[in-house]
């Protein structure tokens, strides 16, 4: 996302963990870095400070730190790095754009999109902390958007696809029996190729041009929903439930027991 963003002429304000690797971007894409981690409560705040600090304007706002988090049966996981998840995942992202919302609203308005990947639209077993907070987050981001919406802010989440990342890798360094069935499928992703991060990037630039604004408060997966032209089905959209989180009813399903 960062070379995506960067090849289009966006200037970039990065943050992330690991100082080595945002120093090798830095050098590669003349951008502004700032080491922090968001399981810190008052990280947030701190990386306004830093980001007012270089520059008057912020127009776009991506959330893609996270966290595995704790792996095996709810009860078993440890409370402290369950709540850590929802740091990572949920509360320090809420931080990140209750900041950016009225500094983008300021300049005429922005963009702000979320990164929900795995867990956000159904039970992900043995990965509560994880998929509670990325629905969550995509939950936020529909209510936000509609709160946003007279700002000229517009929110978006995001399903990147299974990417093999230092994050699925996780999952590997796991017990197997904590993981259960889901330890196969990434052990052949990893062996594999997975999905390729340009598509999600590609998706990312699109939600942030001006002919994607309709499309405001929507969980779109970069590989399976045909988003490249999305912006032509606006109309339909707006007022709809789709690509968002619903609660499925028996009709839904060819069940007529309501009747």
């Amino acid at each position: 996302m960062a070379r995506l963003f960067a090849s289009k002429g966006d200037r970039l304000l990065l943050v992330a963990r690991g100082q080595a690797q945002l120093l090798r971007l830095q050098t590669e894409l003349d951008a502004a870095i700032f080491p922090a981690d968001l399981a810190d409560p008052a990280s947030a705040e701190k990386i306004l400070a830093w980001a007012r600090q270089q520059t008057g304007q912020l127009d776009v706002l991506i959330n893609n730190a996270a966290i595995t988090g704790p792996i095996g049966p709810f009860w078993n996981n440890c409370r402290v790095a369950w709540q850590e998840t929802l740091q990572v995942n949920l509360l320090s992202p809420a931080e990140l754009m209750r900041g950016a919302i009225p500094w983008m609203a300021g300049h005429g308005g922005g963009v702000v999109i979320n990164l929900s990947g795995g867990g956000a639209t159904g039970p992900r077993p043995n990965f509560s902390a994880y998929a509670t907070a990325k629905s969550a987050l995509v939950r936020l981001t529909e209510s936000v958007a509609a709160e946003a919406r007279p700002l000229n802010v517009r929110l978006h989440s995001i399903a990147p696809g299974v990417m093999k990342t230092e994050l699925l890798k996780d999952v590997l360094r796991a017990a197997p029996e904590a993981v259960g069935p889901e330890f196969q499928q990434v052990t052949k992703i990893m062996e594999g190729d997975g999905a390729d991060p340009a598509i999600a990037a590609a998706l990312a630039y699109y939600l942030t041009t001006e002919e994607a604004k309709g499309l405001t408060g929507r969980l779109i997966s970069a590989l399976w929903d045909p988003w490249s032209n999305l912006h032509e089905k606006a109309p339909l959209l707006d007022g709809s439930d789709v690509y968002t989180l619903r609660r499925i009813l028996p009709k839904d399903r060819g069940m007529d027991w309501e009747s």
